[in-house]
């Protein structure tokens, strides 16, 4: 039986999340990859006693995360019953809808059926009486915002979220969704958006800036680009990398315009002392616009290599110059 480290609250940071009460770990575990039907039960649950050892509270889900749709839900479920149970109100757990999750009309976007049946469906397969944080998962651009809003304020006057964020939306568009939300007075406290060096569409879109100005939190998802910004592919492609064992996400046609560029930062990172991985999520958390960086492993060790994002120093306007340069910024 688990037993959670009695020293896991020593070193990690905790940001809070926006305006809430809500504090998260500047490092949060992702479950997108490596918790599905074809990955090692007993992996994953090591990758969890690890996270959660180290205080890494928070565990972020969706309901169609895999493969198959649900499954990542169902082994966290299972993974909590069997052992992280004693644990459940240490814990920060969320889970969003808005992608495609099952057949015919209402399996998908931003409606009120779809919302709260999904979650409801989240909730069975992970055990659950609530979630944390719940997230509608991409902008709709059919469905009324007040309808899709409505139907988070709904879910937390269930009493199955504690608080509700915004994944995938630009800043114009979740700007009108915090007013409505905060007219119905429902606790939207969190974006949830892809940032790292490469990416900067936050920057560009408006994001970024508006949670700052609507006092939101935001966390990073894939600060490490896919494991583009890490020493991975410095030279060539590992045959048990991500590129040749899956290639939904990350291929070689969207490699290989970065393979200089990756050089050229790994050799800033070395000057620093630091792995490729560590200065780029250090990167993502540089500011205090992003409360959390969302990591992804495939084992353990590599959580314990991200924590290292604590370590060390910040970046000069030098370096941060550099880096824009390097990729174009």
């Amino acid at each position: 039986m688990y037993t959670a480290d009695e020293k896991r609250y020593d070193t990690m940071r905790y940001n809070r999340c926006g305006r809430s009460g809500l504090k998260l770990p500047v490092v949060s575990l992702g479950l997108w990859h490596n918790f599905g039907d074809f990955s090692s039960y007993d992996n994953m649950k090591q990758m969890c006693f690890t996270a959660f050892d180290h205080g890494i509270t928070h565990f972020d889900l969706a309901n169609n995360y895999g493969p198959e749709y649900g499954s990542a839900e169902k082994h966290f479920g299972l993974i909590l019953k069997e052992h992280l149970s004693a644990y459940r109100d240490e814990l920060i757990i969320s889970s969003k809808a808005g992608y495609d999750m099952w057949k015919g009309p209402y399996g998908n976007w931003g409606s009120r059926k779809y919302l709260i049946a999904s979650l409801d469906q989240s909730l069975k397969r992970m055990g659950l009486d609530y979630v944390d944080i719940f997230y509608h998962h991409r902008m709709d651009p059919e469905t009324p915002l007040e309808e899709t809003m409505g139907a988070l304020d709904q879910i937390v006057r269930s009493g199955k979220a504690l608080y509700v964020g915004l994944s995938n939306y630009d800043g114009e568009t979740m700007k009108r969704a915090c007013e409505i939300l905060t007219d119905l007075k429902c606790p939207f406290i969190i974006n949830q958006n892809s940032y790292n060096i490469f990416n900067r569409t936050i920057e560009q879109n408006g994001l970024k800036q508006a949670a700052r100005e609507c006092q939101k939190g935001i966390i990073s998802f894939s600060p490490l680009a896919q494991g583009m910004l890490t020493d991975r592919y410095l030279n060539g492609i590992p045959d048990d990398s991500r590129i040749k064992t899956d290639g939904r996400f990350l291929n070689q046609e969207k490699l290989a315009p970065h393979i200089e560029q990756i050089k050229k930062l790994n050799d800033i990172a070395t000057k620093r002392g630091e792995t490729l991985a560590q200065m780029a999520l250090k990167w993502v958390v540089k500011d205090d616009d992003v409360t959390s960086v969302l990591v992804g492993a495939s084992k353990p060790q590599q959580i314990l290599e991200n924590l290292k994002v604590m370590e060390g120093t910040g970046f000069s306007e030098e370096e941060l110059k550099m880096i824009d340069e390097i990729v174009g910024v």
